[in-house]
C-alpha cells in the first residue's frame, strides 16, 4: 500500500522464526495470548482467518463494556503479508492496518502500518498512545513466540 503521509508504523524484531510470528498472528489462540495490554483478557468472538473473512476481538472494561476491535481481512499471503480493515471502538473506525513478516538471519522482522483516512484521525491515535499501546502488546507477542 502506498504511504500518502496517514500511516503510523512500528518495525519489530522477533528472535523467533517467521512461522512463529506468523502462528502468532493467525491463530485465535496465539493471538489470545497477546493482543491487547498486558493483564488484559481478550475474548475472541471471531476469527475466520481468510481473505474476505471477519475477525472480532473483545477486551472488557472496568465499567462493564467491551472495547471491540473487528474488521476483515483483505489480502493474506501465508506467511509474508496480512491486510486487514479494523475498527476499534468506541475509539477509532476505518482504519486499514498491515502487517509484514520477512526472515532476517533466523528472526523475524515485522512492519506493522496502519492506515488512516486523515491527518485528524492519525493525530488523534497517536495522542491515545499508538505507539505505547501497540509496543506493550508486541512486547507480549515477542514473549509468545
Amino acid at each position: 500500500m502506498a504511504d500518502n503521509g496517514l500511516i503510523l508504523t512500528i518495525e519489530r524484531t522477533f528472535a523467533a522464526p517467521v512461522d512463529r510470528v506468523w502462528k502468532a498472528w493467525s491463530d485465535r489462540g496465539t493471538i489470545a495470548r497477546w493482543w491487547g495490554p498486558p493483564g488484559t483478557e481478550v475474548l475472541m468472538a471471531k476469527h475466520d482467518f481468510r481473505e474476505g473473512g471477519a475477525w472480532r476481538y473483545l477486551m472488557p472494561l472496568p465499567d462493564g463494556s467491551d472495547f471491540v476491535s473487528e474488521g476483515e481481512f483483505q489480502t493474506i499471503e501465508a506467511g509474508h503479508k496480512i491486510i486487514t480493515t479494523a475498527n476499534f471502538r468506541p475509539m477509532t473506525e476505518g482504519v486499514v492496518m498491515e502487517v509484514t513478516l520477512r526472515e532476517e538471519s533466523g528472526q523475524t522482522r515485522m512492519i506493522f502500518a496502519v492506515h488512516h483516512q486523515t491527518e485528524t484521525q492519525k493525530e488523534q491515535q497517536e495522542k491515545m498512545g499508538f505507539f505505547r499501546g501497540w509496543g506493550n502488546a508486541f512486547d507480549r507477542l515477542a514473549e509468545v513466540v
